[in-house]
């Protein structure tokens, strides 16, 4: 069996030199032994929201009693799997890791709603007790305009900041910020219509009204059926501000931040835009719905999806460099870049090697989507800090799979199965392929990492001297 092509940067292993004697190694604060664990991070952020959560659960309940939190909470749940399913269906290409996507609807639901909730009840008390208001209707109107889009855009848009500072490398353009933004807006969603939808079956119950002509069914029309992606469009503007941050090179440092500050901006306007729809007379909402909304809704819609295919064509313009170098066979860059072939990669795989291959194939495509955009990222100038260890790593992993993902992805891409023998036209024997042993080769291996602002430095292909 081959042994792996050996990376260009790796460093032969020498163990540590032990400490002299006497020597004195300092004692670490328990407290910073404990957070550089990544598990206690993870484990104190998600207490973090479950807190919240509890509070969020104890003021809804309040406010809506226990029949109208569980109506609420019935009907509110109905979208959400629509919707995050949409959200993953534009992601299809490099989905992000399930840990932040629960994370950003678990922050949309609980942390921000939360803000949100407080924020505007003190808003609402602040403008009956300070500006001419006479009405606690009139109050809660300018609240709706003009506090509430601020505070929760802002809240909602801490979920994507964070994951944008600390989850950098799953940040690779438009369609990584809209998804993230979406399932954040998503849980925010979420929460909120179990409050009022809540509140509404509440006053029905009250004042004896049910089916069609209730509170309860008019409020589940607007906010469940007709408006579901208005959270979502309006935080999505945030997260196209991120998502285009991300492709700026690091040298233009003003402009990675003045983008998002902009799309918030934006996101605020829309949203307060949408509220103020609802105090307008007559047909006011649905002109403010057909002529504003449903507009930009599309072009955000087509705007993802032709940012989705631009990430395919990355996938095929970068993983060439790691074909010639001998990681990759030659029908892979083509299957890696088109979701057919990779559909077909995978249903072949679990026609012959059942389930488990089937993970193994999707585990494969994952790591080389990630190897290309790693590149990618170096190339435009925003170079992820560890390339080569990042690199190593998402070579080590295709190595460790390439027996069953390779000629499944080469079967995709040439119509066949993977029991029959494999296209001579692409070079792939009928037995299964390895790159060569490199002998006497250099620069065998990947590419070198390019520098940020300077003509790449590819490696040299197997065999093949300097």
């Amino acid at each position: 069996m081959h042994e792996p092509p050996p990376h260009p940067q790796q460093q032969p292993y020498a163990p540590p030199v032990p400490p002299a004697a006497g020597h004195y190694a300092p004692r670490r604060a328990l407290w910073d032994t404990l957070w550089d664990n990544k598990a206690v991070r993870i484990g104190t952020v998600f207490l973090l929201l479950a807190l919240c959560g509890l509070i969020i659960l104890a003021l809804v309940r309040e406010q809506t009693g226990t029949k109208g939190f569980l109506v609420g909470l019935g009907l509110a749940v109905l979208p959400v799997p629509l919707l995050i399913a949409a959200f993953r269906w534009m992601d299809r290409v490099e989905p992000k890791p399930w840990k932040s996507l629960i994370f950003a609807f678990a922050w949309g639901a609980c942390a921000a709603t939360l803000v949100a909730i407080l924020a505007n009840g003190y808003a609402t008390k602040w403008l009956l007790t300070t500006v001419d208001v006479t009405r606690r209707e009139d109050a809660a109107g300018l609240g709706a305009t003009f506090v509430a889009p601020v505070v929760e855009e802002s809240a909602k848009a801490a979920a994507i900041l964070l994951l944008y500072l600390f989850r950098r490398r799953d940040f690779n353009g438009i369609v990584d910020g809209v998804v993230v933004a979406g399932i954040t807006a998503t849980g925010f969603a979420f929460t909120e219509n179990i409050l009022y939808l809540g509140n509404a079956f509440a006053n029905d119950q009250s004042f004896g009204y049910e089916g069609l002509r209730s509170t309860t069914a008019a409020t589940f029309f607007v906010r469940v059926l007709m408006s579901p992606f208005a959270h979502p469009l309006f935080t999505s503007m945030t997260g196209l501000g991120f998502g285009l941050a991300a492709t700026l090179p690091s040298r233009r440092r003003l402009l990675r931040w003045l983008i998002p500050i902009g799309a918030l901006l934006t996101a605020m306007l829309l949203h307060g835009l949408w509220n103020g729809s609802a105090t307008l007379p007559g047909a006011g909402f649905l002109a403010v719905y057909a002529l504003f909304m449903v507009p930009v809704f599309a072009l955000l819609t087509w705007l993802t999806i032709w940012s989705r295919q631009n990430e395919l064509r990355t996938i095929q313009t970068h993983l060439p460099a790691y074909q010639a170098a001998g990681w990759l066979t030659p029908p892979e860059p083509h299957a890696l870049s088109s979701m057919r072939a990779r559909g077909i990669a995978r249903d072949l795989a679990r026609r012959t090697g059942g389930p488990a291959a089937a993970r193994v194939v999707a585990e494969y495509i994952s790591y080389a989507t990630s190897l290309a955009f790693l590149r990618h990222r170096a190339l435009r100038g925003t170079p992820d800090p560890a390339f080569g260890a990042r690199e190593a790593e998402l070579l080590h992993h295709l190595w460790q799979r390439r027996d069953v993902a390779q000629p499944a992805l080469s079967g995709a891409v040439a119509g066949v199965g993977v029991a029959r023998p494999m296209p001579q036209a692409y070079g792939v024997p009928a037995q299964g392929w390895a790159p060569p042993v490199p002998g006497a080769a250099q620069g065998w291996g990947s590419p070198t990492p390019p520098a940020p602002a300077s003509t790449p430095a590819w490696g040299q292909a197997p065999g093949q001297h300097g």
